[in-house]
């Protein structure tokens, strides 16, 4: 087995204090700070969570906030999107402006809805 191998073995035996302990000793001998990575993977999920909610948002909600002029087109897309509503729902949905389309879709999703009724003649948000 060479070094490295053995090293890896050697350190995957750690428990967390051990290894908390190794990132002290290593840091006072090179002199050098790993703080902040230390830090989240200490604190785990729900340091990390928060975080990245605010770096990057995985969920969104398409709003439409203007039916348009061509009302009849956004209801079409609106019931293509959304199977679940009859004639009326949608139309009630288009007409009721701003009316939540759909939530907790992807960001891709989200893009494509917006397009989609966009080219029909709606005014459309994502958030």
């Amino acid at each position: 087995m060479s070094k490295i191998e053995q090293l890896v073995a050697d350190l995957s035996t750690l428990t967390v204090l051990e290894a908390a302990e190794l990132s002290k000793a290593l840091e006072e001998a090179w002199g050098v700070s790993a703080a902040a990575p230390v830090a989240v993977a200490a604190a785990g999920g729900a340091a990390a969570a928060p975080a990245e909610a605010a770096e990057e948002q995985t969920e969104f909600t398409v709003v439409i906030t203007d039916g348009g002029d061509k009302k009849i087109n956004v209801i079409k897309e609106i019931r293509g999107i959304r199977s679940d509503l009859g004639l009326k729902e949608a139309k009630d949905l288009v007409e009721g402006a701003p009316q939540t389309v759909k939530e907790n879709i992807s960001k891709q999703e989200a893009a494509e809805i917006k397009a989609k009724l966009e080219a029909a003649g709606a005014k459309v948000e994502v958030k």
